[in-house]
């Protein structure tokens, strides 16, 4: 009996350290291409859960606070489909600074896989942008999709560069849990239902994510009047955010589980009998 139990249960705090660090080396190893595809398809599903989050937001009834929840839940698409289909996202890259603050890998190798995993996923944000463009989704809702999109935009692009930041900063702080969770489960059900939870926070609070933005900034520039979303204000949102999601990422989620849970093991491993 005990051993079908320790089947079905989630991993432990410290067994998901180990498997997020041996990720991590594994992640740094993979080959360019194969680093760029998946980039690019990660790209392509958190455009889709910004999209749909859009969606779900425009002409709510409900009020503030249930139409936020019901748009965090409709996001969560994006990271279900990067976690459980398969892909490279860059926020969630930032956990790779386990394996690094182990020695595993070299800060070449954190750089090298936080580049090309960003600009695959800026790539196919912007590419999205364009076909939801060439598909006039903006004009579904009576138009409301459109008006959502741009309001969101205008609302990003406002945000001075500290508020950008700190948002930045507990978003990722969120999504590397969100992360963190789903590696700690066992199926594709555990997995799901460990995202729900943070992703759906850090969207209806109101959290910044980088590449998120790749999305919603350019489609709403692109929809809305001349001048209303500025382009020096998207510039600024999209600098700060994506300063913020590294520190909450590395420092916050990695730094702090690798302090309490692999801080000096490698050392005992190395060391003789």
């Amino acid at each position: 009996m005990d051993d079908e139990t320790h089947v079905v249960d989630a991993y432990t705090p410290r067994e998901i350290a180990e498997k997020v660090e041996s990720l991590g080396v594994a992640k740094a190893r993979t080959d360019g291409l194969t680093l760029l595809v998946l980039a690019l398809l990660a790209g392509a599903f958190i455009s889709l859960g910004a999209l749909f989050f859009i969606t779900v937001v425009t002409d709510a009834k409900l009020g503030f606070g249930i139409a936020r929840l019901l748009g965090g839940l409709a996001f969560c698409l994006g990271l279900v489909l990067v976690v459980v289909a398969g892909a490279e996202l860059f926020t969630g890259n930032n956990l790779l600074a386990m394996a690094w603050a182990d020695g595993l890998i070299g800060t070449r190798d954190v750089v090298r896989n936080w580049l090309v995993v960003y600009a695959g996923n800026v790539i196919v944000c912007l590419g999205t942008v364009v076909l939801v463009l060439w598909g006039d989704i903006a004009s579904l809702g009576g138009g409301g999709i459109g008006e959502t999109a741009i309001r969101i935009a205008i609302a990003k692009a406002g945000l001075s560069a500290g508020e950008a930041f700190a948002r930045g900063v507990l978003c990722n702080m969120l999504v590397c849990l969100a992360v963190w969770l789903a590696m700690g489960g066992r199926s594709v059900t555990d997995k799901i239902l460990a995202i729900l939870f943070p992703i759906t926070a850090f969207v209806a609070i109101g959290f910044e994510h980088s590449i998120a933005n790749w999305f919603f900034l350019p489609y709403g520039f692109l929809i809305a009047p001349h001048g209303a979303v500025p382009l020096a204000g998207i510039a600024t949102n999209l600098a700060a955010v994506t300063a913020g999601n590294v520190v909450g990422g590395t420092l916050l989620v990695a730094g702090v589980y690798w302090v309490a849970y692999l801080r000096g093991t490698r050392e005992e491993q190395d060391r003789p009998d």
